[in-house]
């Protein structure tokens, strides 16, 4: 079956580049009208000129995901635009650093919180308003395969994204009924800047210099999680909902 967003709006968060920027540009693709969203201006003004170098539409909304006013904003200026909101990717997140729990620091902690988790809720909770008077809607949040396992020496991360997992499943238990289907996705290892730019501490090994420890052999490219995000988003995943769909080359089963 054939995928179409043909007269459908999407928001994105995090789409100046990886896994938000693909997926912008697939919803684009398929005929989506895509609101682009990110603190990082110029990547995010770039997702746009891509998107419409392409044939497609799209516009640039700053944001801090983790600022209520800034959310309220970005909601506000979709709304402004398209007049509606059909789909969301609450995808914007940051990694921090590696270190064992002893050692975190703690103002790092509390930044990813603000971002992984905190910058989530505030989107679901301003979004889900306008899907609520609408009468349906499809949410995904980007959570991580660090959402489903432990992941030594990123407590920080693995914290928020075990978050992100729980809030998608007390979401959709909420919302379910009233139309509005919610779902993450659990990434594992994508070729991303994120991932590009980690700095191991001294001794700690590089995985990109090591075997891949996914079974599948490889990272994911960020259109492959951009698929699964907007397979979710379409009517071709109309009975799913508070679901967290791993998609790690099989990371998280062995």
């Amino acid at each position: 079956m054939g995928q179409t967003f043909e007269g459908k709006v999407a928001l994105v968060t995090g789409a100046s580049s990886g896994i938000g920027r693909s997926t912008a540009q697939k919803f684009a693709t398929l005929g989506a009208r895509v609101v682009v969203a990110d603190i990082m201006v110029e990547g995010g003004q770039q997702t746009v000129e891509m998107i419409k170098s392409d044939g497609g539409e799209a516009v640039f909304v700053a944001t801090d995901v983790s600022d209520t006013v800034s959310v309220k904003n970005l909601i506000k200026q979709t709304l402004e635009t398209y007049g509606k909101l059909d789909c969301a990717c609450n995808n914007a997140g940051i990694l921090g650093s590696i270190a064992p729990t002893h050692e975190y620091d703690e103002m790092l902690f509390d930044k990813i919180f603000a971002i992984n988790q905190r910058g989530v809720f505030l989107c679901m909770k301003n979004e889900i308003p306008v899907m609520l008077q609408q009468g349906k809607g499809a949410i995904v949040n980007t959570s991580s395969a660090a959402g489903l396992v432990a992941v030594p020496a990123m407590i920080g991360y693995t914290a928020s994204k075990h978050a992100v997992a729980g809030m998608t499943k007390v979401a959709a238990a909420e919302y379910s009924a009233a139309g509005i289907r919610i779902n993450a996705v659990n990434p594992g290892g994508v070729e991303t800047p994120m991932i590009a730019n980690l700095k191991m501490p001294e001794g700690v090994p590089d995985p990109s210099e090591g075997p891949n420890p996914a079974p599948i052999g490889r990272n994911a490219q960020p259109e492959e999680i951009a698929n699964t995000i907007v397979w979710l988003c379409s009517d071709e995943a109309s009975y799913i909902s508070g679901h967290n769909l791993a998609v790690d080359g099989g990371l998280t089963v062995v």
